[in-house]
């Protein structure tokens, strides 16, 4: 794929295929980041929380280290082949919903056999079907709600994609992967993600879960950041921080002129990984904000089976487990039952079993 024809000289409607937008859309953020971090453990020493939407979910854990950038290019463009594949069996869209009642537009699009595939917060969904879905949701629309139909090729993160879920589970087993050397933040549920094969599985199974960028941004807001840096093409997503995380710096990076100013404001508000790569242990890490409460007696020195739960995470939206994503010994226990733990933060070391 020539990139840098389809990034300078295309026009809007080839860029709007899918196939080519969303290598153009990780391009962009990879070779921003490399000229913003040309070593990534300056990054690792400045950013202490990474979070993509969508496809920049890809991006987002290349720059955690889950993956290389030539891993993340050769999955995003099948990632893009697929969904257009998948596009092309029923002609299908998606739609922004602003603002009305949030109980009468989900009720609404269930009512059309709609999804709501973006919860971006806010008041701010995106519904996402058929094209004669969408139609009908626009002669009945909610109340007080504004519809504005977006410029994609399909309906993304739907039960539509289910295909290209297929094609990309068939492409994961041949990727390695690393576990995150900074917290992700996943757009499935919000949870902070440490477990490199947890982030790919999760990376292939979005394709057709609904994107709920509202819940990662409730855990920006549990992690108590001070400063949100958006990688090109910038600016959507920093308005919706200014909208939402009220007190919290944002910059939108669109130029390479901003380069220096990014790097101030990533010195300024900076927070070093709590995360290593070591190579004779790895970490379970907090999923969430809340108290820990463990499992039952599990000393050090005890085994864990993959899938073991350890003890969940409790808060006042309910209790989230905290499965072992790999088997292995405990090594030494960082967080005691019933402390106060934020998302991402680790909570023990184990000495990994042969994968």
């Amino acid at each position: 794929m020539d990139l840098p024809f389809y990034g300078t000289k295309a026009d809007v409607e080839t860029i709007r295929d899918t196939a080519v937008a969303q290598p153009l859309l990780v391009a962009s953020s990879l070779v921003t980041a490399l000229a913003l971090f040309p070593h990534p453990a300056d990054a690792f020493g400045r950013i202490g929380a990474v979070a993509g939407h969508s496809v920049g979910e890809i991006a987002a854990a290349t720059g955690a280290g889950v993956l290389s950038a030539e891993q993340a290019m050769v999955f995003v463009r099948e990632r893009g082949r697929a969904m257009a594949d998948a596009s092309a069996v029923t002609p299908t869209g998606m739609t922004a919903i602003l603002g009305g009642e949030r109980d009468e537009v989900l009720s609404a699009l269930d009512q059309h056999g709609l999804t709501a595939a973006n919860d971006n917060g806010g008041g701010q969904l995106v519904a996402a079907g058929t094209l004669a879905q969408l139609e009908a949701l626009a002669a009945q629309p909610p109340a007080k709600a504004r519809l504005r139909p977006l410029s994609v090729a399909g309906a993304f993160h739907t039960l539509h994609m289910r295909p290209a879920v297929a094609v990309l589970s068939r492409l994961a087993r041949a990727i390695t992967t690393h576990d995150t050397r900074t917290r992700l933040i996943s757009n499935r549920d919000g949870q902070v993600v440490h477990s490199g094969r947890e982030v790919l599985r999760r990376l292939v199974d979005q394709v057709s879960r609904p994107v709920r960028w509202d819940l990662c941004l409730q855990t920006m807001s549990d992690l108590q950041v001070t400063g949100i840096l958006e990688m090109p093409p910038a600016g959507t997503l920093t308005a919706i921080a200014k909208r939402q995380l009220k007190g919290v710096d944002t910059f939108a990076l669109t130029s390479p002129d901003q380069l220096d100013d990014a790097r101030t404001f990533a010195d300024k508000h900076g927070d070093t990984s709590l995360l290593d790569a070591s190579p004779t242990w790895r970490m379970l890490v907090s999923p969430a904000k809340g108290t820990f409460e463990q499992t039952g007696e599990l000393p050090e020195g005890s085994r864990l089976t993959a899938g073991e739960v350890i003890g969940e995470v409790a808060n006042l939206r309910g209790a989230t487990p905290v499965p072992a994503p790999y088997g292995g010994t405990i090594v030494e226990w960082i967080v005691s039952d019933g402390d106060l733990v934020s998302p991402g933060q680790p909570l023990v070391r184990l000495h990994p079993e042969s994968e």
